[in-house]
């Protein structure tokens, strides 16, 4: 292989790969808040267009009392209306009330369940 293709196939890889760690940060825009302001943590969040079925946010081991964490929509919802409606679900298997929330406006405050 000559040295220009050689050199023409690392800028091109060089290129992939930088054009691939951009990608995270787009993912990153599709964000909002939850601020657990109760004494107990949250082990569920759950989000419904209709309040009939109710889906779910990977929220690991939960988001402790007093804690507040920033969680990411799965790029599988984008599909979905921006109007959902959210509840916690606490450790002890009680649920809040739902709120009706528009994820498509900046949620630089967060959702506060209290």
């Amino acid at each position: 292989m000559k040295l220009k293709q050689k050199l023409s196939l690392s800028i091109a890889a060089t290129i992939l790969s930088l054009a691939t760690m951009a990608v995270p940060s787009l993912a990153e825009q599709w964000y909002f808040k939850v601020q657990n302001a109760t004494n107990s943590s949250i082990k569920k969040l759950l989000v419904s267009e209709d309040k009939k079925n109710w889906g779910y946010f990977d929220i690991g081991s939960g988001i402790g009392a007093g804690t507040t964490e920033k969680l990411f929509w799965d790029e599988s919802t984008n599909s979905e209306s921006c109007n959902q409606w959210i509840k916690a679900v606490y450790s002890d298997g009680s649920e809040s009330q739902p709120s009706k929330i528009n994820f498509c406006q900046e949620l630089d405050n967060p959702i506060v369940f209290e």
